[in-house]
């Protein structure tokens, strides 16, 4: 049965502050666990308004410290942004913590814009390749004495994923044999090709013995359709803003918002969302049963910028039971 997890934002609602979204990350966690998640990943994003991850391995602290058996990760560390043996040392010290619950998913993206990537770099700008990196980490995490450091606190089995929206990620993890997971929640376009290419050329390694994918997907699940559409306005509005040049807090639901939108941009909304499901517990788990049948993923990864939390847990509830098998859809 194909397994799934949660990517998680820790988005910041209108008229809502920071520590209001970390309890919601909280609850929406024990939800998740509750429910039958594989894992809960936090994404890391700087200097954007509404996005409150950027404290990543912080809050992945504080998410498995609540609960108790849900595999806790990043979706992803932005390679970018950090030195391999930093990045070493902080998940082999949350491995510490949480045995066995830790994954380290990494990207070659900034996840922020170039002034942010300014502040964050300083004055030395990194050329590094993310294969470069990642050989660094497993060096780091094995403790085999290849670099000229050592990452306290020594050899840890951290799980690592290679994240990706493109081809280059796909070729990366078949390479090196690790876990593939591509952002098709937000960049659809290369999915097929992306999956089809890593399990072509995928070389068993002492970290996978067979390809392992995982698809990420939005899901808006509610008791009636109309229920469904209305929260996945939040969503929707905040990328239109975002696209639009106006970033900010996670809007509240709208009715009709979709309609509302001239016809160009709402084609290109449907465009970048359109590995998403708006609708009831049938029709969410049909979809998600064909989805993953379509991309032959292992797992899949759900983002849903729910305004409110309650609504939001539910909507999760009510997936992994359409999803269940044991569970009529």
């Amino acid at each position: 049965m194909t397994k799934l997890s949660i990517l998680d934002l820790v988005m910041i609602g209108e008229d809502k502050e920071l520590a209001a979204s970390l309890q919601d990350t909280v609850r929406l966690a024990q939800c998740a666990e509750r429910s039958g998640y594989q894992r809960y990943w936090i994404a890391e994003h700087h200097s954007m308004p509404g996005i409150g991850s950027a404290a990543t391995t912080l809050i992945m602290s504080h998410v498995a410290a609540h609960t108790s058996a849900i595999r806790v990760g990043s979706g992803g560390m932005m390679m970018p942004n950090h030195s391999p043996l930093i990045v070493a040392e902080q998940f082999g010290t949350l491995d510490t913590l949480y045995p066995g619950r830790i994954d380290l998913g990494v990207g070659r993206a900034p996840g922020s814009d170039s002034a942010a990537m300014r502040a964050i770099r300083g004055n030395f700008p990194q050329q590094r390749e993310l294969s470069e990196d990642v050989t660094a980490l497993l060096d780091y995490l094995a403790d085999n004495g290849r670099q000229p450091a050592r990452a306290i606190p020594g050899q840890h089995d951290v799980p690592l994923w290679i994240l990706g929206s493109g081809l280059h990620g796909a070729e990366l993890a078949a390479t090196l044999g690790l876990p593939f997971a591509f952002a098709s929640h937000f960049a659809p376009r290369h999915l097929l090709e992306a999956i089809a290419l890593y399990r072509q050329h995928f070389r068993p390694s002492q970290y996978l013995a067979e390809p392992y994918v995982i698809a990420g997907c939005c899901v808006f699940a509610a008791d009636t359709k109309e229920e469904a559409v209305f929260l996945a306005s939040s969503h929707q509005k905040w990328f239109a803003n975002l696209h639009s040049g106006r970033p900010g807090l996670l809007p509240k639901p709208v009715h009709r918002f979709m309609e509302s939108l001239p016809v160009n941009m709402r084609t290109g909304l449907q465009q970048e969302l359109a590995c998403s499901v708006i609708g009831t517990r049938k029709e969410v788990g049909n979809w998600l049963r064909a989805f993953a049948q379509q991309t032959s993923a292992d797992e899949l990864m759900i983002d849903a910028r729910i305004y409110d939390p309650a609504a939001r847990c539910r909507s999760f509830e009510i997936a992994a039971a359409a999803l269940s098998a044991s569970i009529p859809a």
